[in-house]
Formats: structure tokens, sequence, C-alpha cells
């Protein structure tokens, strides 16, 4: 079996695919979270706070010397973090929602009766037949 033939059967497996599909809508649905939260969740936060943006929060640990080209600022941006943060518990709870959902639709559907073992097929049919003697 050559390299191009194990690679292809590889790709054409359902869980592959179904991977792929994840990853590209999980990367299109943290840009709609980040959008979420820096331009719908943050503002009024910030706004409720005193017109504060989360983005620009830091700690100076060395200050940028306005004397040379290069930045030389060395900061710890918890702002940043913040807004990670509340992304995190956004998509948590999405991904919590879905499941619940998913889980609240699997028991909704009913539960398909199980056939008969072949021991409990032949004890119905003796049952059956003890039943039309007199």
């Amino acid at each position: 079996m050559s390299i191009f033939s194990e690679f292809r059967e590889f790709i054409a497996r359902g869980n592959v695919i179904d991977l792929a599909v994840g990853v590209i809508i999980g990367g299109a649905f943290n840009k709609i979270v980040d959008s979420l939260v820096n331009q719908v969740v943050m503002p009024p936060i910030g706004l409720a706070l005193g017109g504060i943006d989360f983005s620009k929060l830091q700690f100076v640990l060395k200050p940028d010397d306005p004397a040379t080209a290069a930045s030389e600022l060395v900061a710890i941006q918890y702002g940043a973090f913040i807004n990670t943060l509340i992304q995190f518990l956004i998509v948590a709870w999405v991904i919590f929602m879905l499941v619940k959902g998913v889980n609240a639709m699997r028991r909704a559907q009913p539960a398909e009766p199980e056939a008969p073992t072949p021991s409990e097929a032949l004890l119905t049919e003796i049952r059956d037949l003890l039943k039309t003697k007199p």
C-alpha cells in the first residue's frame, strides 16, 4: 500500500472529517465570542466602573523610554487576562447549554423496545400454548 493511498484512507475516515469540521466551527465561534466580549459585554462594564477600558489595564514593571525608538515597556496586562477569562466563561456556558440541550433531546426520544432473547421468546411461546389448553 503506497503512502498516498494510506493518506487517502486516513482522510476519508469519519472521525478526521468530523474533527476538521469541529476545528473550523470552533475557530469561527472564537471570533464571535471575542467580538461579543470586546464590543458588547466589556463596554457597559467599563462604563459602569467609570469609563475603564479593561483591555488597557496593566501593571507596568519597566516603563517605555521615550528617548529610544524601540519599545522597552514591560507590563503585566491583567486587563487582557480579564477579557480572556470572560471569553472562557461565555464559551463554557454555551458549551454547557449545548450539551444540556443534546442530553434533553436524547432523553425525549422514546426508547425502542428491545427484542426478546431467544429464551424469552421460547418462554412466551410456552405460556401462550399453556393458555390455549383447557
